[in-house]
């Protein structure tokens, strides 16, 4: 394992569309896996993709891993470093491992289509190898303009991963990768490739779908002089729905923005997506240290890992219930709840699900209540109980001292006893504790409410 100091890892998202999950997720191993061992962490757009690549998403990215609480030491743009990557293209030409390849999109699908109909694996033929230059030249004038492919050496590509453990590839049934596109942009591969042999890059963890593109990079950080057992590779399984689906055809559903706007806090996001096929249990955390300390790749398993939304709920709800005043209070100043009181939040936020039910629970217990309707036995105990409330001071003492006393009077008990006072004083069938909400709401109060309750015709 390389010395603290030389750790270096990477993250590199295409600012194409919003962070999601699936993403956020690989994000946030890198990062922990990086500042658990006082290592680095590069944030690098992947945004070689002119068409798409829009500078919105690149912020929205920046916004969401920001609001993570996942900060960067490195920041890279590959569009940045474009002359890198044709130096690169540049060497391997010279050295014979790039050559130029004049098929059309067309041209290759009717090649793919014939080998998969004979049941063998589409491996591009090579064709263009073949080319002499008077052919190029033809196709040069037809206005072809050539992709580029990076001859693979046929021999055995093994390394270590940190999660499958060795895993070899024959480069010989491998395809030939394009590397440089039509329009001269380099694919993911080579710009990656360069850019983690430029800075130095430690380990790259990232998904599954990726260990095909492990083995060619290999024969490519060879092929530019690099030294691949300086890089550690590991490939965690793709997170699935809770149904087994895939979560990028989501349409959005699960981006990091929609889950920010839906009243999720980021720990329990990070809570979540730090342990999710590990072998440590999930927990709600207020803040990433714990999961820093506690975080080690060997504790991640092969076996596909499911996002499921309800335990995202579950585990949001907790992080509240566990949050202190001291430690929501700017929170909820820049929620728009500056003057929220230290009282309400202990007596309320065991009930919070989001922030957002914040709103809800100032409302019930500030704002006029919509009338109920209520049966005339329930009026009639409702104005026994107005007449039977205790007189002020109130403390946490009294709802037991009234509703003791009601019992005895009407002779009723357990939920006949406490609904209709519950929902008289709240509009509400569940809440916080009522001997805490008592003295919260007041005398006054409870005599309006008490009032408007047994008096209404609903």
């Amino acid at each position: 394992m390389p010395a603290p100091s030389s750790i270096l890892t990477r993250v590199a998202p295409s600012p194409t569309g919003n962070l999601h999950v699936g993403n956020a997720r690989r994000a946030l191993e890198n990062w922990l896996f990086a500042r658990h061992l006082n290592g680095r962490f590069m944030l690098r757009m992947d945004d070689t993709d002119v068409e798409r690549s829009k500078e919105i998403y690149e912020r929205s990215i920046q916004k969401d891993l920001e609001w993570l609480g996942l900060d960067w030491d490195l920041y890279v743009r590959q569009s940045d470093r474009l002359e890198h990557y044709r130096a690169a293209a540049e060497k391997l030409k010279h050295i014979g491992r790039l050559y130029p390849c004049y098929e059309t999109p067309e041209e290759l699908d009717f090649k793919r289509k014939r080998l998969l109909a004979r049941g063998l694996p589409p491996l591009y033929d090579r064709a263009a190898l073949s080319l002499t230059d008077a052919q190029k030249k033809t196709y040069e004038e037809e206005g072809r303009i050539p992709h580029w492919r990076f001859l693979l050496n046929p021999e055995k590509i093994c390394w270590e991963d940190l999660i499958h453990g060795t895993l070899c590839f024959e480069g010989d049934k491998l395809s030939d990768p394009v590397l440089i596109k039509t329009d001269s942009y380099p694919v993911y591969s080579l710009a990656s490739v360069v850019d983690d042999l430029d800075f130095k890059v430690s380990h790259v963890i990232r998904g599954d779908d990726h260990i095909t593109n492990t083995a060619l990079q290999i024969q490519l950080i060879e092929a530019l002089n690099g030294n691949p057992l300086s890089i550690h590779f590991a490939h965690l399984p793709l997170l699935t729905d809770a149904m087994g689906g895939g979560l990028s055809k989501r349409l959005g559903s699960l981006s990091i923005e929609s889950l920010r706007e839906d009243g999720y806090e980021p720990m329990a996001i990070n809570s979540l997506l730090a342990r999710l096929g590990s072998s440590d249990p999930i927990e709600p955390f207020l803040d990433l240290n714990p999961l820093i300390s506690s975080f080690n790749i060997k504790k991640f398993s092969k076996a596909t890992a499911k996002f499921d939304i309800q335990e995202l709920k579950h585990l949001n709800a907790k992080i509240i219930h566990l949050m202190p005043f001291s430690y929501a209070q700017e929170h909820l100043k820049n929620l728009g709840f500056p003057d929220v009181s230290e009282e309400f939040w202990k007596i309320c936020h065991g009930n919070f699900s989001t922030f957002s039910d914040v709103t809800k629970w100032l409302k019930i217990l500030h704002s006029p209540l919509m009338p109920l309707s209520f049966s005339s036995e329930d009026k009639d105990f409702l104005k026994l109980a107005l007449m039977s409330l205790p007189k002020e001071p109130w403390g946490p003492d009294t709802w037991k001292e009234w509703t003791d006393l009601l019992k005895e009077k009407s002779n009723r008990k357990g939920k006949m006893l406490f609904m209709p006072l519950r929902l008289a004083l709240t509009g509400e069938e569940h809440g916080p504790e009522m001997k805490e909400l008592l003295p919260y709401l007041g005398f006054e109060t409870s005599i309006k409410r008490l009032k408007g309750a047994y008096a209404s015709d609903l």
